[in-house]
């Protein structure tokens, strides 16, 4: 037991690098090293769609993109406005969006994407910080 004491230090420093150690040799030898999700082709043509007609411009994913619109990380989602106003807004455009004449089949492309974009993460911006207009504040300004 006086060993013990003694050397504590030691004693756990050398647990702590054969327990990384080994963490590391497991993940190497079993990890799969395949973290990126699966994207459909219906997906990668809405992507192929957003770049094109330069969403990101005036919307954001994750947080990245213009101001103008609003953040569509989770636009298809149950906390977002949903899949169908999403179409609805594809299809007709609004006060501040363009209607950009999209087929059917390139709504739908879009849609794929933005619920792709929706199952890989969560915005920083929830929907209840968003008003009409697109604008929204990360934090209330308490100073006032």
């Amino acid at each position: 037991m006086l060993f013990i004491k003694q050397n504590i230090y030691p004693i756990i420093f050398a647990f702590l690098i054969v327990s990384y150690l080994l963490f590391s040799v497991t993940i190497y030898l079993y990890g799969s090293g395949n973290y990126q999700m699966k994207t459909n082709e219906k997906a990668l043509a809405g992507q192929q769609i957003w770049q094109q007609k330069n969403c990101q411009a005036c919307h954001q994913i994750y947080g990245l993109g213009g101001y103008m619109g609003p953040d569509l990380t989770n636009a298809t989602s149950e906390k977002g406005k949903g899949e169908e106003y999403m179409k609805m807004v594809l299809q007709t455009g609004t006060l501040r969006m363009p209607r950009f004449n999209l087929s059917n089949e390139q709504i739908d492309e879009v849609i794929a994407f933005l619920k792709h974009v929706n199952n890989s993460g969560n915005s920083i911006v929830s929907p209840e910080q968003i008003d009409i207009f697109g604008n929204y504040t990360l934090a209330e300004n308490k100073h006032e």
